[in-house]
């Protein structure tokens, strides 16, 4: 396999063309992600959740933004977006995040409003960002996933995509070409993608070491979960999309009726060994911020839900689009969800 690599300026910006000679994978990236956002109003190290790991600050990601393709499972051709930072570590594996858009979004959309790559840059971590299934031809930017019974056209009851396949090839893919560290490799989503990321954990758990989510539910019927996974929920209580005790919500955009979000953590705790009862706590920097941790697992994972006040469906912490906000409000940010899942996931690997 040949690579034809060329560089050359755009907008004032270095841009990195990676040609492969397969049809597997054809990228193009602009080197820096400008368009990132990177903290909210709190630091990166204040929103540290019970089992989570002090964590570097966000940094300006200087690295490299490549967008790739491959053959995913039934022959379809699925896209990412990749965030390669400028500092990573040599001869060491590395982890690797996988970041889910919510419904309707993108990749490049969830990498924006996240800012997954100023923390990938600060702690030396791969994310990617897949894109979903179009709910119409016409809206190429307007995806979705299938999470077992949601969402739109994607969801088992419609098309049936097979999303647990796409990500599991796309792991595999970045693997085999870069120094992944397998047992630190995780996922996180927001809402649709949160949904995902809950499946992935039953359905993939080889793979994913543990979750992190915003706004999630499980949709699935069954979990054969093979390995255990460690999984932190975040959920506004003005959550009127998913609504945080399940229901129908009054801004849903599916008009599904949701499973309680904390089904999933019972779930994931009983796979675990974990105590039946949560442990309660309060974050000492903001008290509308409540833990449920499910502690003393047999495999030394955790399972934790961190309920906020307040807060709606936005993604906490960080600035969104108008468009985004006519559809979920204006974020809460008074905690910093991509903070706070960074902190849980980083403190936990397959030993």
């Amino acid at each position: 396999m040949g690579r034809v690599t060329t560089f050359r300026r755009l907008h004032g910006r270095r841009v990195v063309v990676l040609l492969a000679v397969s049809s597997v994978v054809v990228s193009l990236g602009v080197s820096g992600a400008a368009g990132s956002s990177i903290v909210g109003d709190r630091s990166a190290a204040a929103s540290i959740v019970p089992s989570g790991a002090s964590i570097a600050p966000a940094v300006r990601p200087t690295g490299r933004v490549l967008q790739g393709a491959l053959v995913a499972p039934g022959g379809t051709v699925r896209t990412y977006t990749l965030y390669v930072p400028r500092s990573l570590p040599r001869a060491r594996p590395v982890p690797l995040l996988v970041g889910l858009h919510g419904g309707l979004g993108s990749g490049p959309q969830f990498e924006r409003d996240s800012g997954f790559d100023a923390l990938a840059e600060a702690s030396r971590f791969i994310v990617v960002y897949p894109n979903g299934t179009p709910v119409r031809p016409s809206a190429a930017s307007r995806l979705v996933w299938n999470g077992g019974g949601c969402c739109s056209v994607a969801a088992q009851d419609q098309e049936n995509v097979d999303d647990v396949g796409f990500i599991s090839s796309l792991i595999s893919k970045l693997e085999g070409r870069y120094d992944i560290d397998k047992a630190r490799v995780y996922a996180s989503g927001h809402s649709n993608g949160a949904i995902l990321a809950e499946r992935l954990a039953c359905e993939d758990s080889g793979q994913i070491v543990a979750i992190g989510v915003q706004a999630g539910a499980l949709m699935v019927n069954s979990c054969p979960m093979s390995h255990p996974v460690s999984a932190l929920e975040i959920h506004g209580t003005a959550d009127q999309n998913i609504p945080i005790d399940g229901g129908m919500g009054s801004r849903s955009l599916t008009k599904d009726d949701f499973p309680p979000p904390v089904d999933a953590l019972d779930t994931f705790a009983g796979h675990d060994g974990c105590g039946s009862v949560p442990v309660t706590t309060t974050d000492p920097s903001n008290s509308a911020v409540i833990f449920e941790s499910w502690r003393t697992c047999m495999s030394g994972t955790s399972v934790e839900w961190a309920k906020v006040t307040g807060a709606n469906h936005a993604w906490m912490g960080h600035p969104a689009s108008q468009a985004s906000q006519l559809l979920v409000g204006k974020p809460y940010f008074g905690f910093d969800s991509s903070a706070a899942i960074w902190s849980f996931l980083s403190a936990h690997s397959r030993h």
